[in-house]
């Protein structure tokens, strides 16, 4: 009983002592970073008598982690562990990243004198007759097969035969942006119904890029897809980039660069467009040369002409310039298509905003082009309502008997609205 007495009287002394002498929380979060750390280099160096043991204390370690704060120690304190084992003298593995890599140099000065304006920005595009007329594809022809007899309505149901397969129109088109559609694998899209996919030329430049895609053998392997694909110039993407100006209303000035992301369109003229990568910061020139050829390179089924984004309200006379410089690019990239058409078609995209004269202009030119198809882009309005106005004078304009692809709408009010207007 007596020695009974003297153990108990003796625990309560034992545990204050170790408790003085164990680590705290940060401490112990430190011990474990380093013991991970020599426990990889004990591996790399192959000693396995030494790994285990690290790995003893190491779990040991992680077992007074989690009886102390009551939870399991996760990899996302790590940093900050790393930070304090550094601080403390622990040598960092060669196997584990450096937790401060050193910043992106800076980007080398780029020739930006290139991309200067026209000497007139309102300079006429090159005429229909320096294109030859078009003819019919044997990869690509457009069938109406019905159209609406309701009095008002301009409804159709067509046939787009493509080298992938057909699309039956009018359909809803998903927009694969990095050569994916989010959250659904290949065969729920399929199931789903989806007959045309779209995928953003400019995300795939930027990466994996064209030569990866084209290594794989196309989009469609690269995808593992096997209906149509619709590309993009990556014009949309590149010129929201940029900065706006006071002639810029609400839409543009909603285009915001996230804080720490890299992406900037750099300068814009006759000759293209540059930007900085906001994967690896490196500088990319966009010309309608270069869309279209980075287009082949990812072998989609319709492609589309390098085009200016102007946004909703900017002034008649910055919007006339810009509709006259998308028919300059666009003109450009259609010669760079038709000199290797590739079992491809293209689009010509409509511009011109809400103003009725301007779509009227850009519908007309571009309509004596030797065009497969035609998309209308650009500002719709500022609401639905305002679209569906410009719709129903835009559409008559466009040929009948090819193709429309309205961009960018994809609420389904919107998509059903717009069936009847001929869409």
């Amino acid at each position: 009983r007596t020695s009974q007495s003297h153990i108990d009287a003796a625990t309560p002394m034992a545990e204050e002592e170790a408790a003085s002498t164990s680590p705290g929380k940060d401490e112990l979060r430190r011990l474990i970073v380093a013991a991970g750390e020599e426990l990889r280099a004990a591996r790399a160096g192959g000693d396995s008598g030494a790994g285990a043991d690290v790995l003893a204390r190491l779990l040991d370690l992680k077992q007074r982690y989690e009886a102390l704060t009551g939870e399991e120690f996760r990899t996302k304190s790590v940093k900050r562990s790393r930070k304090e084992a550094a601080a403390s003298g622990a040598a960092p593995s060669a196997a584990q990243p450096n937790p401060n890599p050193p910043k992106r140099a800076k980007q080398a000065k780029v020739d930006l004198g290139r991309f200067t304006p026209a000497a007139d920005p309102m300079q006429l595009p090159p005429p229909a007759s320096s294109f030859p007329p078009w003819a019919p594809r044997d990869f690509f022809r457009f069938e109406v097969l019905h159209t609406s007899r309701k009095p008002g309505s301009r409804a159709r149901v067509g046939r787009i035969h493509t080298p992938h397969g057909v699309i039956e129109t009018p359909c809803f088109v998903p927009v694969g942006t990095n050569g994916a559609l989010k959250a659904v694998d290949e065969r729920q899209g399929r199931e789903a119904g989806t007959q045309l996919m779209f995928c953003n030329t400019y995300h795939l430049l930027v990466h994996p890029g064209p030569r990866v895609v084209a290594g794989a053998g196309g989009l469609h392997r690269f995808m593992n897809h096997e209906g149509p694909i619709i590309t993009d110039s990556g014009g949309f993407q590149v010129f929201s980039l940029g900065e706006t100006t006071e002639d810029d209303v609400a839409e543009m000035k909603r285009r915001k660069v996230r804080e720490g992301n890299s992406a900037s369109l750099l300068a814009t003229g006759e000759r293209g467009a540059v930007f900085r990568s906001y994967h690896d910061g490196t500088t990319i020139e966009l010309t309608p040369e270069s869309s279209v050829a980075t287009q082949k390179q990812l072998a989609s089924d319709i492609i589309i002409p390098l085009d200016e984004l102007p946004p909703h309200g900017m002034s008649r006379e910055r919007l006339h310039a810009s509709v006259r410089l998308s028919h300059r690019w666009m003109a450009r990239s259609l010669r760079a298509h038709l000199a290797e058409p590739r079992q491809q078609a293209m689009y010509g995209v409509v511009h011109g905003g809400t103003d009725e004269e301007l779509r009227r202009e850009s519908a007309e030119y571009l309509a004596t082009l030797p065009f497969d198809g035609f998309a209308i882009g650009g500002s719709l309005g500022a609401d639905r309502a305002e679209m569906l106005q410009l719709l129903r004078f835009l559409v008559p304009l466009l040929p009948a008997d090819k193709p429309n692809h309205l961009l960018g709408i994809a609420d389904p009010e919107s998509s059903a609205a717009v069936v009847p207007l001929g869409i």
